[in-house]
């Protein structure tokens, strides 16, 4: 049988259940599938479909943002957040997400997805990112190993409202840019372009058939060529020189040192610890399980190398207390590795707000990687899912030309041009999941959302500030430990 499409730009239905405030449109069979055999809704009436939704959700109201009174203590939603996580890391990922605004904005997806479930929506539901700030796009390798530039980290991604990611990536550029010195004026033009690039790619996707889409991409020399300003094209440069020296045989000498015949990785405690040999085991077995979930040619390569030695590895700052490992591979001579990395995969945040509330993926590394193959154009082909003593888990590449373009490098007047680009890879991902003519009915051809998303981000910036003070507070107080500069 031809495979099935996951595809909910076809057959819809409006769904009179609401979860959240939110309706949302689905698939006629109300699964993740549509069947090959259904004739899709026309383009055309499918764009009055979205239209229609600006009467229940007006793109001014796009704009609104006022605290409920009953809304939940964010320093509440981070201490609820942080169970099942690692006890003795908690205080480090509090205290990174207390270092700066941006950095409670980064850790605190769970607080957005409240906010956000009370706030008008347009019901139409694409896979989104669900954590899509505007430091969650980079580089990586294709699987022909050339340089692209895409969203990044997937822990989040699950089917929800298109607009809560917009409204996550517009506020977070204002953050960003009060933190590195722009004035008002520049934010607010970062903020319009980010949200017109969004528009404007829309509108020329949704016009290409299903297929077409899927091939968009934005590669190196592409993403140069789109930056309007000297300072990004430096920035870019940089970035990408540094995401090439991100591979797995250059990593042997920062990561690894020579042990008895052979070689294991450095202890860096606390960010790096070895395992038990329990744990170990477990997690040989994961991987073994793990290479059922890649492609046979991918499985033959992978199954080629041999596991040398595994660590614990904290990263990030959203991901700071959830098991993460790094296993360190070796193929038939001492410089041919491959570094993996395990990390723990939890329901997301978006999910409780979604109807259908992410049942049909029972596996939560799955659901990762399935919604990150979905959103970029391409993706590690190294990614899979794996479970270990009952927890679940995603793996992919260690090292894989990964790079970002640090947003403390780029100057208030490149922000815009910067802030254009995440815009555009975002409306990008979501055109190839589902809903794109929807949601080109709904924005229409004004910049009337963009108005409206800009007076959002500035005033959920000042609630962010409010928020993060909150916290800084709490940690003065003894309310939650933290540890600073680790």
């Amino acid at each position: 049988m031809v495979a099935r499409r996951t595809d909910q730009d076809g057959p819809a239905r409006d769904v009179a259940g609401e979860l959240g405030g939110h309706v949302v449109l689905e698939t006629a069979d109300s699964t993740p599938y549509a069947s090959v055999r259904s004739r899709p809704i026309p383009r055309e009436q499918r764009r009055a479909l979205g239209k229609a939704m600006r009467r229940k959700a007006p793109p001014e109201s796009l704009g609104e943002w006022s605290p409920p009174a009953d809304r939940r203590d964010p320093v509440d939603l981070v201490a609820e957040n942080h169970r099942g996580r690692i006890d003795w890391l908690v205080p480090v990922r509090v205290g990174r997400m207390a270092a700066s605004p941006y950095g409670f904005l980064r850790g605190t997806a769970i607080v957005m997805a409240h906010d956000f479930a009370h706030l008008p929506a347009t019901g139409i539901t694409p896979v989104i990112g669900g954590d899509a700030h505007f430091g969650n796009f980079g580089f990586y390798a294709s699987p022909e190993r050339q340089l692209v530039f895409d969203i990044n980290d997937f822990d989040e991604a699950h089917p929800g409202a298109w607009e809560w990611d917009l409204r996550r990536l517009c506020a977070s550029i204002w953050v960003a840019g009060r933190q590195q010195g722009a004035d008002e004026d520049a934010c607010t033009d970062a903020v319009a372009s980010a949200s017109a690039s969004y528009r404007n790619q829309l509108w020329q996707l949704f016009e290409q058939p299903l297929l077409s889409r899927s091939f968009q991409r934005l590669d190196r020399e592409q993403l140069e060529a789109l930056a309007s300003t000297t300072s990004l094209r430096k920035r870019i440069v940089k970035a990408s020189k540094r995401a090439r020296s991100q591979t797995s045989d250059r990593a042997l000498p920062r990561f690894t040192e020579t042990h008895g015949s052979g070689r294991r990785i450095v202890e860096e405690p606390p960010l790096i610890t070895r395992l038990d040999d329990r744990e170990r085991e477990s997690l040989a077995e994961a991987l073994d399980r793990y290479l059922l979930t890649l492609a046979p040619h991918w499985r033959r390569v992978v199954g080629g190398y041999t596991l040398v030695d595994m660590a614990h590895k904290v990263v990030g700052v959203g991901s700071v207390g959830l098991r993460a490992y790094v296993a360190l591979l070796e193929g038939s001579s001492p410089d041919d590795v491959i570094f993996l990395q395990l990390k723990q995969a939890r329901r997301s945040v978006i999910a409780p707000f979604v109807h259908g509330d992410s049942a049909w993926h029972d596996h939560q590394g799955q659901r990762v990687v399935e919604y990150q193959q979905a959103l970029q154009t391409v993706s590690d082909p190294l990614l899979g899912w794996t479970t270990v003593d009952d927890r679940q888990f995603y793996v992919r590449q260690f090292r894989n030309m990964k790079g970002r373009i640090r947003l403390d490098e780029i100057k208030p007047k490149a922000m815009a041009d910067y802030a254009g680009i995440c815009g555009r890879l975002l409306a990008k991902g979501h055109a190839r999941t589902s809903g794109a003519s929807m949601i080109v009915g709904y924005l229409g051809d004004s910049d009337e959302v963009d108005t409206a998303l800009c007076r959002f981000a500035r005033a959920y910036a000042h609630q962010t500030e409010r928020d993060h003070e909150t916290l800084i507070k709490a940690v003065a107080g003894g309310r939650v430990a933290a540890e600073y500069g680790i």
